[in-house]
């Protein structure tokens, strides 16, 4: 095993703060972490490494693939500092298991000396990391009827075990998180130009009256344990199944924030998707039709949510070398027409589990 001495693995307590808006620092906590350190921290569990260090795409944490001297490989990820607590995070590992250990197919965390979460500290800066086996997959095609079918099934299962409980550590989804908040950060830190600022107040004003309606007229809402950010960029196909990878933003919230991201196309494509997935998904767990009124407005909150969400970040290297198109007066202007579509869009009748 190849020694380095830059870093120590730490004990963890689950009683560490969790901040949702962290400010903006001068010095990246990201800056300390090299390849390096990324070793130092693998082989610190008793791991000897081939010395691979391959960086992964990846913009919220850093995660890297390391080669293994059996030949093997493991996927070390670096939660960001400061954005989920101890608990917070153990309470998704605990999720992932729970799943895992009923055949349902995600990736968790690897179990080293009876942990999944671990700490090492390089200069003054610590950092929480877990390992997960690496597992390779392609693109899920959701313009595959079967494939929907599949989709809906596996989400299913998922939503029956999410249903037997709710996290206490991790956050739900709301309103005053994805789009209050939001909105305030982005006035308070003046991102937003000047010329565009009275268009974006308004509009945003108007906007989230709108999602609060639409979210009051569904009535009481079933909340689950939820992936939360279950998009088809997080879904690996394998054979004749999906994966579910990267519970990172697991969340209590209704179920069709894990149904939702997987329509696309126009309104005709999506209402076909949707009674796919639905048809399959209920053989499993039953779905709430009501819940379809919230598509627009959980679309919606994730606009508004994703441009707070890279300003809170832009301080982290890694986002303006990825989004250089972000936080220019055209990116603005192109937002704002896009929340005034989405305002068009609320008025739009929902999807239908029976279209005709």
């Amino acid at each position: 095993m190849n020694k380095r001495k830059s870093g120590n693995v730490l004990e963890l307590s689950d009683h560490a703060s969790s901040i949702d808006f962290p400010g903006l620092a001068e010095r990246h906590p990201y800056d300390v972490l090299g390849p390096d350190q990324v070793l130092d921290a693998v082989e610190g569990l008793g791991l000897s490494s081939s010395a691979r260090v391959f960086a992964l795409n990846s913009y919220e944490n850093r995660v890297y693939q390391i080669g293994l001297e059996n030949g093997s490989f493991v996927i070390a990820k670096f939660y960001r500092p400061e954005r989920w607590s101890d608990a917070q995070i153990l309470e998704e590992h605990a999720f992932t298991l729970e799943l895992e250990s009923l055949e349902i197919p995600v990736v968790p965390p690897l179990l080293v000396d009876g942990k999944t979460l671990h700490a090492c500290v390089f200069g003054d800066q610590t950092f929480r990391f877990s390992l997960f086996p690496r597992l390779a997959g392609r693109p899920p095609e959701l313009d595959n009827p079967d494939n929907l079918q599949v989709m809906g099934r596996f989400l299913g299962r998922v939503h029956r075990v999410g249903s037997k409980t709710l996290f206490q550590h991790r956050i739900e989804l709301s309103i005053d998180q994805w789009a209050a908040k939001s909105r305030s950060f982005l006035i308070e830190r003046n991102f937003i130009p000047a010329a565009l600022m009275p268009a974006y107040a308004s509009l945003t004003l108007d906007l989230i009256e709108r999602i609060n309606r639409a979210f009051n007229n569904c009535g009481p809402l079933q909340r689950l344990r939820l992936h939360g950010d279950c998009h088809p960029g997080n879904v690996l196909w394998r054979g004749d199944q999906p994966w579910f990878v990267d519970f990172d933003d697991a969340i209590n919230g209704p179920a069709i924030q894990d149904l939702w991201m997987m329509l696309s196309g126009d309104r005709d494509q999506r209402q076909a998707q949707l009674l796919e997935i639905i048809e399959a998904y209920e053989e499993f767990f039953e779905f709430d039709a009501a819940e379809l009124a919230l598509i627009e407005p959980l679309r919606t909150l994730r606009i508004m949510h994703h441009s707070a969400w890279l300003a809170k970040r832009w301080t982290d290297p890694a986002f303006p070398r990825s989004f250089p198109w972000f936080n220019t007066e055209r990116y603005w202007a192109e937002h704002i027409l896009e929340l005034r579509e989405q305002l068009a869009a609320l008025d739009e009748p929902p999807l239908r589990l029976f279209p005709y």
